[in-house]
């Protein structure tokens, strides 16, 4: 590992000039490109302690053993010059998009004598006009097939072309009509390359020129009584309407417009594009990178702008491009996006209307495609195989954790606290074997008590398991958090289903142990997860934590966190296992604050169902009148009988409210409030009527 000490340029040697620097390995190979708008004030920050800096920069200056720098006139020529060298010499700390498939274009051969019309892939050709991409290579053939009654352009490869030249037969194309047959001279060359200009007009969105011209042509036919002609023209217009109805329109106005939208986490990201043109979305592509290096959300537009438009000029770069966040700064990128246009190229995010609806579109699916990534990604056996061997190498255990639990706490400012466990085993999940907590032992927000008695629990429940079994010898009786030893703290099960089973069919909740314990937290929870597990005499169990904010990983009694590679499979591996946890735990604790906030008067009633709750209030109004109703009233409800009312009457006495209280100031009496039709007092949780925003943040 270089010392960044030992290549720091001298001061003055930087210039405070805008340009492009590279950083070098040991081994002269270029290892990041960056730019800036000073070259003295962005190197500089990467000369600092190396405290200080973020882990993938400070394995970046690490690795590298030199820096070397190039002077531009302008932040644009940074920004043209830093697209070229990264598509050059491909460095491994530079975020690279990479394609998630290689999307087909509809391509016309425009730089031929007979232009083609064909699916092509890869990288473009100089003077081919491109429309797409396209999700699939059989959705252009489609819409070529029906345009081609319309524009019969030339579809066949040259061989084909010259085999029908030589003998003076078309293909079968040309004898059906859907080729105009240049092969055989039925067509000039000027005819038909101003036919597949034609064709590129209406696939470039001017599709309302060519309907109106072929509705006249057919109108005109039908007063001359040339009916077959009128037919023929009646289905080419019935053609073109079926190939643009393949496009739905999305933006009334016939936009030209790019949506580029982000998804991403600590490690990875992906970005997805939809390409609308006449309004109508004509292309779909999307990308996935790893996030090697420390970057935002701006700055993965800009990377993206690059791929996109650095190798495009003209129309294919349209007026518009909206993004759900700008490159700071905007301006530069915003010219060099002009430059390739030769026009005003507006960079933008849409704030309302029908482009933001569109945008939430573009996101939904960018946030899909990350997650159907990364479920590829860990259903790979190598991968998740490499990744148990690097979390064994990385924590110092004898074999890799074939299974892992990992346990997150949830709450609302410290209300309805509870806890996660999610069980991994080779790298995939177990869903059946998911648990969650309530917290018992003590009331309030106390993330390392949580932990030590979600731990104590679940592990008292596995010891308790083994010396069933004969395997223990006697368990051990440890308080939770003030509960008395051997105090009945089982896990809340609602609605979990299967899992390993008892001779007698029931299931056997914590029967296996863990190789490794992850914790949703830093050294404080680690350190209370290893003593409750000591405290229970367990010493075959390792421990470990993942910290949200620098994805650090702690060890017990470590003053330090072992820090795994941003690309580390390892280290994506218990980041997937923790998230996992943190979801099933929110999703847990938003459900008892829901059943919570709901809840009313009625609830205590045994036996009352929903309906027959739903029917109560409906028929008296309020849970206040239903307090004030006789027996005999309630009786009068379908479905409640004298038992059930009797019992209704004793329920509502018990919760009645205290004496109104009055105002002094006003002399005002201040009353019971109205509840809401499900039963729930409307005055129960100050923050049920807040905007999502103020109502506190769930951890």
């Amino acid at each position: 590992m270089a010392d960044p000490s030992s290549y720091r340029p001298r001061p003055g040697e930087i210039p405070d000039s805008p340009g492009v620097y590279r950083f070098r390995d040991e081994h002269r190979r270029v290892i990041y490109v960056g730019k800036a708008k000073s070259l003295r004030q962005r190197l500089a920050n990467y000369f600092q302690d190396l405290a200080n800096l973020h882990p993938r920069t400070r394995s970046m200056v690490t690795t590298a053993a030199s820096v070397e720098w190039t002077v531009v006139s302008t932040e644009v020529e940074a920004l043209q010059l830093e697209y070229s060298w990264i598509k050059e010499y491909d460095p491994r700390f530079n975020v690279k998009y990479r394609d998630d498939k290689s999307y087909p274009y509809l391509a016309v051969t425009m730089n031929e004598e007979f232009p083609r019309v064909q699916v092509m892939r890869g990288h473009k050709k100089k003077g081919v006009r491109y429309f797409g991409p396209y999700a699939h290579a059989w959705a252009i053939r489609d819409t070529v097939d029906l345009l081609l009654r319309v524009f019969p352009v030339r579809t066949c490869s040259a061989g084909v072309f010259k085999n029908a030249e030589r003998t003076g037969r078309p293909c079968l194309l040309g004898y059906i009509g859907k080729c105009s047959a240049p092969c055989v001279g039925r067509i000039s060359p000027e005819d038909h390359y101003e036919l597949a200009e034609e064709f590129c007009d209406f696939m470039a969105g001017r599709t309302g020129t060519y309907l109106r011209r072929l509705e006249k042509q057919m109108a005109e036919a039908s007063d001359e009584m040339e009916y077959e002609r009128a037919a023929r023209l009646r289905d080419d217009v019935g053609a073109l309407k079926k190939a643009m109805e393949k496009n739905a329109v999305v933006l009334a106005d016939a936009t030209d417009a790019d949506l580029i939208a982000v998804a991403e986490d600590e490690l990875e990201a992906a970005v997805q594009i939809f390409h609308v043109r006449g309004g109508r979305v004509r292309g779909q592509r999307g990308w996935v990178t790893d996030k090697v290096e420390e970057i935002t959300t701006g700055a993965l537009v800009e990377h993206a702008l690059q791929q996109l438009y650095g190798e495009e000029t003209g129309d294919s770069v349209p007026k518009e491009v909206l993004v759900p966040a700008l490159p700071d700064p905007v301006e530069p990128v915003q010219e060099w996006l002009t430059v390739r246009r030769g026009a005003n190229v507006s960079l933008r995010i849409p704030q309302r209307g029908d482009k933001k609806a569109l945008m939430e579109t573009v996101q939904r699916n960018a946030q899909q495609a990350l997650v159907l990534h990364k479920t590829k990604r860990a259903s790979d056996l190598t991968t998740r195989s490499r990744a148990l061997e690097e979390i064994a190498d990385a924590l110092d255990l004898d074999s890799a954790p074939l299974r892992i639990e990992c346990y997150d706490i949830s709450h609302l400012q410290g209300d309805d606290v509870v806890a996660s466990m999610v069980v991994f085993e080779d790298g995939l999940q177990r869903k059946n074997e998911y648990r969650r907590f309530q917290i018992k032992g003590f009331a309030g927000q106390d993330d390392v008590r949580s932990m030590h008695e979600v731990i104590t629990r679940r592990f008292r429940r596995y010891l308790a398991e083994k010396e069933k079994s004969g395997e223990w010898a006697g368990a051990v009786d440890v308080p939770v958090n003030g509960s008395p030893a051997g105090a009945p703290l089982a896990a809340e099960d609602d609605g979990v289903i299967g899992g390993p089973k008892d001779d007698d069919g029931r299931p056997r909740k914590f029967a296996y142990p863990p190789q490794l314990v992850v914790v949703d937290g830093g050294r404080p929870q680690v350190a209370a997860a290893r003593r409750a597990l000591d405290e229970l005499g367990i010493d075959d169990i390792a421990v470990c934590g993942l910290a949200k904010r620098l994805e650090e990983v702690w060890v017990p009694g470590e003053e330090d966190p072992v820090v795994l590679p941003r690309s580390s499979e390892g280290l994506y591996l218990l980041q997937r296992v923790r998230d996992e946890a943190h979801r099933f735990a929110i999703t847990y604790q938003r459900a008892k604050r829901a059943k919570r906030l709901r809840s009313g008067p009625l609830d205590e009633v045994p036996g009352l169902g929903e309906t027959r709750k739903q029917a109560l209030i409906k028929h008296f109004g309020s849970v206040k009148r239903l307090r004030a109703a006789t027996i005999e009233q309630i009786q009068e409800v379908p479905g409640i009988g004298r038992k059930t009312a009797e019992t209704i009457a004793v329920a509502l006495a018990r919760s009645a409210p205290a004496a109104p209280a009055v105002n002094t100031a006003t002399g005002e009496i201040i009353g019971e409030e109205e509840p809401d039709p499900t039963g729930g007092s409307s005055g129960e949780s100050v923050s049920a009527g807040l905007p999502d925003d103020r109502r506190g943040q769930e951890t």
